[in-house]
């Protein structure tokens, strides 16, 4: 059996809600029991509308907030359970990269002690052992060991980008969550970053779980695909079953709105939604897409799909 490095198991987080202080709190569920698991050297890719719960399904995996329900085991070891101690041991096996680089550095350090700052919390190397490490990091990002002196206004997008994942990756990690890592970015950008990212992981074998929109960098990166929706996975499979020959209906509505280059006569039907995304503080009864889902029925409305396997992959719908 492989290694398992990140597994998820029924993972929820709910948030009280309310206008007013005097009002009692509604339950907002943003991510509603979710199961994966991600193995060394290969990445899952998380797509969905916005709202749908992937960042916050982020925040858990990289351990910024606890979970409301389910289990989450990094590294063969339940998080939940763990106390404080072995929670920040565990920590340093996870970590992340943010959507916008400049918001993510701090501008008043510079990449010196931005870089030092997780070797000083995490590690006992004294200052030449640090600068050593971090000059090599930053070397593997494709800057010059000069680049620490600098500050963050000082580079463009990408290169602050580069310093995003250089600092993620010092801890040499077991996973890294990257929320939108190359949405700020332009295209050409995109392609460099999207390369160094796989480049680190074919040196390092690190597990990613990969958040994105843009369903072209999903199809680079992944290894396996998670659609999610109003805070559930609603298929999940391999790379290539997902994208080629999707069967939720949702996951086939989304890749038909993808734009491509192909010619007229060989691009997918558009499928049009009716409606917007429901609010999750009042969610549609039985299975969440079915106001919105062209093969809809009664029993959609009544009763929350099974999650199940079908042809070489999971998903949840009544239909197929």
């Amino acid at each position: 059996m492989s290694e398992i490095l990140l597994e998820a198991r029924g993972l929820a987080r709910h948030y009280p809600v309310r206008a007013h202080w005097w009002q009692t709190p509604r339950l907002l569920k943003a991510l509603d029991g979710v199961s994966f698991a991600v193995q060394p050297g290969r990445t899952l890719a998380v797509v969905g509308e916005s709202g749908c719960g992937k960042s916050t399904l982020a925040r858990q995996l990289a351990l910024i907030e606890t979970p409301t329900a389910g289990e989450l085991w990094l590294d063969g070891q339940p998080v939940g359970q763990a106390d404080a101690a072995a929670r920040a041991t565990l920590r340093r096996q996870v970590q992340m990269v943010f959507q916008n680089p400049f918001a993510a550095l701090n501008p008043r350090k510079s990449i010196a002690a931005t870089l030092a700052e997780p070797l000083l919390l995490n590690t006992p190397l004294d200052r030449a052992a640090r600068w050593e490490r971090m000059a090599r990091m930053i070397r593997e990002v494709g800057l010059a060991e000069g680049h620490l002196l600098r500050y963050p206004h000082m580079f463009s997008g990408g290169q602050r980008q580069r310093i995003a994942i250089a600092r993620a990756m010092i801890l040499n990690p077991r996973v890294v969550v990257a929320d939108e890592p190359t949405s700020a970015l332009d295209v050409s950008v995109q392609a460099q970053i999207l390369n160094l990212f796989k480049d680190l992981q074919a040196a390092n074998g690190t597990g990613y779980v990969f958040i994105s929109h843009n369903l072209g960098v999903v199809e680079h990166m992944a290894d396996e695909v998670m659609v999610m929706y109003l805070g559930r996975a609603v298929e999940q499979g391999p790379r290539d079953a997902v994208l080629q020959a999707p069967l939720h209906p949702y996951t086939q509505a989304l890749l038909s709105a993808a734009p491509t280059l192909a010619p007229a006569s060989a691009k997918v039907q558009r499928i049009h939604l009716q409606g917007e995304l429901p609010s999750p503080l009042a969610p549609p009864s039985g299975c969440a897409f079915h106001q919105r889902c062209p093969r809809a029925t009664a029993e959609c409305a009544a009763q929350v799909p099974v999650w199940r396997e079908v042809q070489g992959r999971h998903l949840a719908c009544h239909r197929v």
